[in-house]
């Protein structure tokens, strides 16, 4: 009788289905290489979009970031076994064209996600283009280095106005003024920076020489091209004079370069808005010793711009597979969908790259996100070279050429033409 009612029951059941309207499910394979607060972050939105979703479900998996993240893309898109959709940074957008791993990103796509190309910030949608103008991914962020200070340090000088903000520095010699106020007011290292890794290094030199107009590599492929190997040569000196005056930290890897600003021993700290959250967390939690801001990276030079990227959603090439167009229009819902609630990402102290967000209301209460915004549309993105952007070989050059220059272990001039002869030869 069980069995006779177990048989029953899933004829029923089948019968039921069969009568039921089609509803063909989308699942979403997504890759990102998000940890720590973004991990997190995106995890909720993740689960947001499937709750609010039931028709699209996001399968999403969290890689290691950097060299292993984009191997792995290049690998299994060659295969076909890429995801459906994933997280890209911007500045490896020439690599990802020339491994033919990225698929354009049309207007019909734009518009099944609801947006259009002027929403969005001109400097993160035009990293996002080819050479010929088309869209390869869809910018999510803008993140950059700014500025951050500890106000003890400053308190009754000029460079704290009356309501307790940052002001005065306009030159490099207003902020060695700054850091040399610091040292006398106690600090042990005025402003810090990852000065003995790659991405600290890196991002410190090129907003020095971007803010001279200098170019790292042009669009034909010279590194340093004309009168840049000079202002290359005078970022490097602006950084060893930092070392030499003992205002920078001695070869300090990341975590102990944010250590020192997050214990109260560096005045400022040259750093990404991604630590943004990490400022906001010991503060709420009582173990801050003193209060803090962060602005854009002020005018050190002759114009004011500093480094920045942005974390894009691409979706891979596949060989011998075409996505059916019901998945991509899966796909371009999640994007979509992820745009318009990127107040969330801003949290992790990203500048959403959509602008109806970022110049929201809600956003402009956010701080210190909204004082820093304004990099937005002045930001300088790597050089559009196979060679430069994260996890790449001008990353490492900063790491074995540049930060031992500005230990002293050889002359900005000498550091500079390693620079040179090191990623030419890797585009020869």
């Amino acid at each position: 009788m069980k069995i006779k009612a177990l048989v029953t029951a899933s004829a029923i059941a089948a019968a039921l289905g069969a009568m039921s309207p089609a509803w063909a499910q989308q699942t979403v394979t997504w890759w990102d290489f998000f940890s720590g607060g973004d991990g997190v972050r995106m995890k909720a939105l993740i689960e947001e979009f499937n709750a609010e979703h039931p028709d699209i479900q996001i399968k999403g998996t969290t890689l290691e970031w950097g060299v292993p993240f984009y191997s792995k893309v290049r690998t299994s898109a060659a295969v076909g076994q890429g995801p459906d959709v994933m997280t890209y940074h911007l500045s490896r957008m020439p690599l990802g064209l020339s491994e033919g791993v990225l698929s354009p990103i049309t207007e019909e796509d734009l518009q099944t996600a609801g947006l259009n190309e002027e929403d969005f910030f001109a400097t993160a949608l035009d990293a996002a283009r080819d050479s010929e103008g088309q869209l390869h991914a869809v910018p999510f962020d803008i993140h950059s280095l700014v500025l951050y200070y500890n106000k003890s340090y400053l308190e009754g000088s000029r460079f704290l106005d009356d309501e307790g903000k940052l002001t005065g520095i306009e030159s490099v010699a207003d902020f060695e003024e700054a850091m040399q106020l610091a040292a006398e007011n106690g600090s042990e290292t005025p402003v810090t920076y990852a000065t003995g890794d790659d991405g600290g290094t890196y991002r410190v030199f090129y907003t020095l020489l971007a803010q001279q107009g200098g170019t790292l590599i042009s669009e034909d492929g010279e590194v340093l091209p004309g009168d840049s190997t000079d202002k290359a040569v005078k970022a490097v000196e602006i950084m060893t004079k930092w070392h030499e005056e003992g205002w920078q930290p001695e070869q300090a890897l990341y975590e102990a370069s944010v250590a020192l600003f997050t214990s109260g021993k560096s005045a400022f700290q040259l750093n990404g808005v991604w630590e943004v959250p990490t400022m906001k967390d010991l503060e709420e939690g009582g173990k801050l010793g003193f209060e803090w801001g962060a602005v854009e990276v002020p005018k050190l030079m002759d114009s004011q711009t500093t480094w920045a990227d942005s974390h894009a959603f691409a979706i891979p090439h596949q060989e011998g597979t075409e996505m059916p167009p019901e998945k991509r229009e899966a796909v371009m819902t999640v994007i979509g969908w992820m745009e318009k609630h990127a107040i969330a990402w801003a949290e992790a102290g990203h500048i959403p790259a959509y602008k109806p967000v970022a110049e929201s209301e809600e956003f402009a209460t956010m701080q210190p996100n909204a004082t820093y915004a304004t990099l937005a549309d002045r930001a300088t993105y790597d050089p559009r070279s196979e060679v430069a952007g994260v996890a790449s070989p001008a990353y490492d050059a900063a790491e074995n050429i540049i930060s031992p220059a500005i230990h002293g272990y050889m002359s900005p001039e000498e550091a500079v033409e390693q620079v040179k002869s090191e990623l030419q030869s890797r585009m020869n």
